[in-house]
């Protein structure tokens, strides 16, 4: 019996002193308003009271729902793109829950022996390490200037409120076709590829290339261009497309804002760095880089990029917001 007591004393002591230790962990702070806890998905850092937040006056279109629903859904994709000789393309579509590859585009004379005689270059996307491949604090600044450029292609309403964002699922002007030449990925007669969606999408070309992607047939948004207007999870597809892409010579935004994107000493002497200032120039570098730091809608872009930052809670020291003196890249 007094063995037993010394037991319950012994047993008593140490489970007060495990919860005294427990309880001290993390300086006090509940587990949840700790910083940098583990991040798998963009969801981890972004609630849907969050957003709504973020987006007070956008279209129900743009649901958090639908966002996550593209998020999700892409991140079971994996792009390999092969160029040969700069010139012939191949790109293989990886669905990853079956670990299916498919060729969805192959250009002709990819096998032949001019286009086999230089190495090849391959590229990734990974459509999961969207604002997921970095540390959290990384992760929110990449979604803050993705969040930051969808907001000024969208917005309708006054400047410097940063409430406006996701209001319009066109541009105004539906009379433009946005229509050129190309042999992959010609214009269906009848048809316009205006700017739509998050991104605002233009042109055959960049419709077609993002159908190839997305849903491994280019038919699909060359044949119906609307769909990106229509269907909210196509939409911010589409943008997700458009921000994890590169299309040579610019890199993708996600790299350059990530820090993955090294460039070479041309591209320095001209500017381009990573940061957001690249993240603009790769979006719409021909109308609003290498004007000086006073353009209007390279502002707009900036201010909503610092306010995100703020609202998600994290920050931007190194900010080179402005590509006001960076070479823009040509269309």
């Amino acid at each position: 019996m007094i063995l037993f007591k010394k037991y319950c004393r012994v047993l008593i002591l140490f489970t007060i002193a495990f919860m005294l230790f427990a309880f001290k962990c993390g300086n006090g702070k509940p587990v949840h308003q700790q910083q940098d806890l583990p991040q798998k998905t963009v969801r981890d850092i972004l609630t849907e009271t969050h957003y709504n937040e973020l987006f007070p006056l956008r279209d129900k279109f743009y649901s958090y729902s639908a966002l996550m629903q593209a998020v999700s859904e892409l991140s079971d994709i994996k792009i390999k793109i092969t160029k040969r000789a700069y010139e012939a393309l191949q790109i293989q579509r990886i669905d990853k829950k079956t670990g299916k590859a498919s060729i969805v585009r192959q250009d002709e004379g990819f096998n032949e022996d001019w286009a086999r005689s230089k190495p090849d270059s391959v590229y990734y996307i990974d459509f999961a390490l969207f604002c997921t491949e970095k540390d959290v604090q990384t992760n929110k600044k990449e979604l803050a200037a993705f969040f930051a450029h969808i907001a000024h292609e969208t917005r309708f309403g006054e400047n410097g409120k940063f409430n406006d964002g996701l209001m319009i699922r066109h541009e105004a002007d539906t009379n433009l076709q946005y229509i050129v030449p190309n042999d992959e990925y010609p214009p269906v007669p009848g048809k316009k590829y205006y700017g739509r969606g998050p991104m605002q999408l233009s042109y055959n070309g960049n419709y077609g290339y993002a159908s190839h992607c997305i849903f491994g047939n280019k038919e699909k948004l060359l044949n119906n261009p609307e769909l990106i207007e229509q269907d909210a999870v196509t939409a911010f597809k589409t943008a997700i497309y458009f921000w994890m892409t590169p299309q040579s010579p610019k890199p993708s935004a996600h790299d350059a804002i990530t820090g993955n994107w090294k460039p070479n000493a041309a591209e320095i002497a001209k500017g381009r760095v990573p940061g957001f200032a690249s993240t603009t120039n790769i979006i719409n570098g021909a109308l609003e880089c290498g004007k000086g730091d006073d353009n209007a809608n390279m502002l707009d872009r900036i201010g909503f990029y610092k306010h995100f930052l703020t609202q998600l809670g994290t920050k931007d020291d190194n900010c080179g917001c402005s590509c006001g003196k960076m070479v823009a890249y040509a269309y």
